[in-house]
């Protein structure tokens, strides 16, 4: 790593030593949290570690609002919730939804104390958008990217606003491919794709810290840990698990210690929208409730279960990307 990329790593990227560990719950983090008055948005929000973290975040009192592809199923899961709990339409994968969304959450006239950038998909098949691109880097990163422009001016007026973005440990299977992100010209990897969503995730946070601190916004990358009870794994064979040492020869989970159930994997996330601990950090990647350790670039990634590659949370990198997803998305992040 050069002397200028070092110095593009924030100093922040080092463990606090919260006292929280990759066993807490997210009923742990929030004991005591009052979030009365605050507005959260929640992609995501009507399953797996999502849906925890959005029933958590109303149980403190937020208005919490959900953007679903299924409006009547989504309804039907929360029908027991009051108005606080608000359901609307959008779909990652199609810009003018985005635009729709942001656009009536924007004429409420509201602030945006929280955007939880949750929604993501994993190891799909080569597919593309209406717009030809990978749908992993579209769902994952774009899609995302479109919501938090869009609502920028929300966070703004938050006057001390949270985006958290879902990353993962995959984001060590690749660094961003530049000149080829939607595989154009290269063969296709449905992991290699996953990683580059995954690293994107973790850049955009360190690009919104940049530039929101003085705002009042701050940005967080979440790894919530491996999990086997979400959706992520449904393009995955049985086979596949087994090779991934997630499921033993008999098809059972096979937890090594490492596996996390639904509320150890929402925690990290509830960690960092309420922790008093992050009120002068961000653009930090973080896992089991607090900021994870810088790895060497000559880490062994894959075989470790902890901490973040320099090339994840270079800001120069940060920069590139943001370059790169203006232009293929035409939105200039003002």
């Amino acid at each position: 790593m050069s002397d200028t990329n070092f110095r593009a790593i924030s100093e922040q990227q080092k463990p606090l030593f919260t006292g929280y560990n990759k066993t807490t719950t997210s009923v742990e983090v929030m004991k005591g949290v009052n979030l009365n008055g605050k507005t959260a948005v929640v992609t995501g929000g009507y399953s797996g570690i999502g849906l925890e973290t959005a029933k958590l975040l109303y149980k403190a009192g937020a208005t919490v609002i959900i953007p679903t592809r299924n409006i009547a199923a989504t309804k039907d899961m929360f029908k027991e919730y009051s108005s606080r709990l608000e359901i609307e339409f959008m779909d990652l994968l199609a810009p003018g939804s985005v635009d729709s969304f942001s656009g009536k959450f924007l004429s409420s006239g509201r602030p945006l104390d929280l955007l939880i950038n949750n929604a993501g998909i994993m190891a799909c098949p080569l597919t593309r958008d209406a717009r030809g691109f990978e749908s992993q880097f579209a769902t994952n990163h774009l899609g995302h990217f479109r919501l938090t422009t869009k609502l920028w001016e929300a966070l703004k007026s938050a006057n001390g606003a949270r985006v958290l973005t879902l990353s993962s440990l995959g984001h060590r299977y690749s660094d961003i491919i530049y000149n080829d992100p939607n595989f154009e010209t290269i063969p296709y990897d449905r992991w290699i794709a996953y990683g580059q969503s995954k690293t994107a995730n973790v850049l955009f946070s360190v690009y919104l810290d940049a530039i929101g601190k003085e705002l009042g916004i701050r940005s967080y990358s979440v790894h919530p840990g491996r999990i086997v009870e979400t959706n992520l794994m449904k393009y995955l064979s049985q086979e596949e698990l087994r090779r991934l040492g997630v499921l033993d020869n008999n098809s059972n989970i096979k937890d090594d210690g490492n596996l996390k159930n639904i509320e150890q994997g929402a925690a990290t996330t509830l960690f960092c929208a309420t922790s008093q601990l992050l009120s002068n950090i961000g653009g930090v990647y973080c896992e089991n409730c607090d900021v994870s350790e810088l790895l060497s670039e000559n880490t062994e990634a894959l075989k470790i279960t902890q901490g973040v590659l320099p090339y994840a949370v270079d800001y120069n990198n940060a920069k590139k990307l943001l370059e790169l997803s203006e232009k293929i998305t035409g939105i200039t992040f003002a």
